[in-house]
């Protein structure tokens, strides 16, 4: 009996929970239909990029945890691999002026130009477009209990940070990226 009363309690609360999980389900594809959207006006479309070798930059790339884990440095592997956070005003790239183009750490796929970087005041690098929709993703994040849109590399899945709808014109959107999933290519003067 106090069983059966236990699960009657239990179902009663689940049922007062299914609303609220379904609105938030609403609200965060909602919010990343915006997103979305802000992003289609105001990226360039480069559907296919290559290094200085010639390589296509737009083929996948995929490998093993402990292949990464050779390849980078233990905080690139943190951020990029395992979806880790760099302590803010920490990263090199959060004062960096210099011309050019910031790339995957991981994969060297480009990412985003100089020109798009401004100064948002939180302590890590931030940009107001990507240089093309189809070098990153941007994909739900609903850990640490809020909800956010997660950047990716669309090359090598690496977490880069998180875009946010708060930029400055023209898009309104602000990518908040950590310096250690970057690596910086300077411009050559021509």
């Amino acid at each position: 009996m106090i069983l059966l009363l236990g699960l009657n309690r239990l179902m009663k609360s689940c049922l007062l929970f299914i609303p609220f999980l379904f609105l938030s389900i609403l609200l965060v594809c909602n919010k990343s239909k915006t997103i979305e959207k802000q992003r289609g006006t105001t990226t360039e479309s480069n559907s296919t990029s290559f290094d200085q070798k010639g390589t296509n930059m737009s083929e996948k790339i995929i490998k093993s945890e402990g292949e990464w884990q050779r390849l980078l440095t233990p905080e690139q592997y943190k951020i990029t691999r395992k979806k880790g956070t760099e302590p803010p005003f920490a990263g090199k790239y959060n004062n960096f002026k210099e011309k050019g183009i910031f790339q995957c750490a991981c994969c060297s796929n480009e990412l985003f130009r100089s020109e798009s970087k401004f100064d948002s005041g939180t302590g890590w690098p931030s940009f107001w477009e990507s240089i093309s929709e189809q070098n990153v993703k941007s994909i739900v994040d609903t850990s640490y209990g809020m909800i956010r849109t997660e950047v990716t590399c669309s090359r090598c899945d690496a977490h880069l940070g998180h875009v946010f709808d708060d930029g400055p014109p023209p898009s309104g959107l602000r990518y908040c990226i950590n310096s250690a999933a970057l690596k910086f290519m300077k411009r050559t003067e021509e």
